[in-house]
C-alpha cells in the first residue's frame, strides 16, 4: 500500500520559498453549525490540523470569517505547537463579515481589509500572509479600492501574494489591472465545472493557483450505477478519492483543499495522491458536470 501522504500530489510553486504539496486542508468544517461558533470540540480540531502536517499537508487555507475567527484560532495554535510550523504555508481570506449562521455579509472597505490583515498576521504570530484572498468582491466598494488597498500592504511587505475569490473571469481580469493576481478560488469539482472551466485554463496560463472550495460533491454523485460510483471500486478507492484526483489531473495549478473533521477522513481524503486515473476515466468523470 502507498504511503498517504500529501507529498505524493507533486508541488506547485508559487516562488522561490513558497512551493506547496497540491493537496491542501481547508478549516471551514472546524466551526459550529452554520460555520458559526466555535467547534464541538477545539482540542480535538488543533489535533486534527497537527495531523494534516504529519501527513505532508503545508499549505492551509482558511479566513477570519470561519466561525468567526474559531478556526483561526485552532490553526494558530496547531501551528505554536508544531515544531517545523516554518514550513508550512498559509492561504487566508478577508472580506467578509458574519451575522449569523450561514449568513455572510461582503465588506470591502480598505479599512476594514487593512484591520483583518493586521489582526490575522497578529492571531498566527506572523509578519506577512503569504497568500491572501479577497474572500468576495464588495459590490458597494470599487474594486480598485478593495484589490489596491492589498496591493498597499502587499508593497509594505505584509502580504506576499494576492488571490480573489468566486469571481468570472472578466472580474479577475478586472483585478489583473490594479495587482498581480497568484491566486484565484472559486467553487469546482467534478460534478460542477463547465462555468469555471475557463478561469481553470487562464488561471494555469498565468502562472496563477487554481483553489477549489466544495471540491467534493460525492454525496450528490454517488448512486449506484454512476461512473463516479464504478471508477472508484475499479481503482479499490472512495468517491472521495476519485473526485479529488480527477482535480489533481485536470490541471497542475489546482490545489484541492478538502476539509474535514475527522482524522479518518483527513486520510481517505490525502490517499487522493495515490491515485492515477487514465485519460478514459477522467473522460468520463468529466461529463459528470451539471
Amino acid at each position: 500500500m502507498d504511503k498517504i501522504n500529501a507529498t505524493n500530489a507533486g508541488t506547485f510553486k508559487f516562488d522561490d520559498d513558497f512551493i506547496v504539496n497540491r493537496l491542501g486542508y481547508g478549516t471551514m468544517q472546524l466551526t459550529g453549525k452554520g460555520v458559526w461558533g466555535p467547534y464541538k470540540d477545539p482540542a480535538q480540531a488543533v489535533e486534527l490540523i497537527k495531523n494534516a502536517f504529519d501527513l505532508g499537508v503545508n499549505f492551509v487555507d482558511t479566513a477570519d470569517s470561519y466561525g468567526p475567527w474559531n478556526a483561526d484560532s485552532y490553526l494558530a495554535k496547531a501551528l505554536k505547537e508544531y515544531s517545523d510550523s516554518d514550513k508550512i504555508f498559509i492561504s487566508d481570506k478577508v472580506g467578509q463579515v458574519r451575522t449569523g449562521e450561514n449568513e455572510w455579509v461582503p465588506v470591502g472597505t480598505p479599512a476594514f481589509l487593512r484591520q483583518e490583515v493586521e489582526l490575522s498576521l497578529r492571531m498566527f504570530n506572523r509578519d506577512h500572509e503569504d497568500l491572501l484572498f479577497l474572500h468576495r468582491i464588495d459590490s458597494h466598494i470599487p474594486i480598485e479600492d478593495q484589490i489596491g488597498e492589498l496591493k498597499k500592504m502587499q508593497d509594505e511587505g505584509k502580504i506576499k501574494h494576492i488571490g480573489i475569490s468566486q469571481v468570472s473571469l472578466d472580474e479577475l481580469k478586472a483585478a489583473q489591472k490594479i495587482a498581480k493576481i497568484d491566486a484565484v478560488e472559486n467553487m469546482y469539482n467534478v460534478g460542477h465545472h463547465k462555468d469555471d472551466d475557463a478561469i481553470v485554463d487562464y488561471a494555469e496560463k498565468n502562472h496563477m493557483a487554481f483553489l477549489p472550495w466544495f471540491p467534493l460533491d460525492t454525496g450528490n454523485l454517488v448512486q449506484a450505477n454512476s461512473p463516479l460510483n464504478e471508477i472508484a471500486k475499479k481503482y479499490n478507492a472512495s468517491p472521495a478519492q476519485i473526485a479529488l484526483a480527477w482535480l489533481l489531473k485536470r490541471s497542475d495549478n489546482i490545489i484541492p483543499i478538502p476539509g474535514t473533521s475527522s482524522v479518518d477522513h483527513l486520510k481517505d481524503n490525502l490517499s487522493a495522491a495515490n491515485v492515477k486515473l487514465s485519460d478514459e476515466d477522467f473522460e468520463k468523470l468529466s461529463d459528470l458536470q451539471k
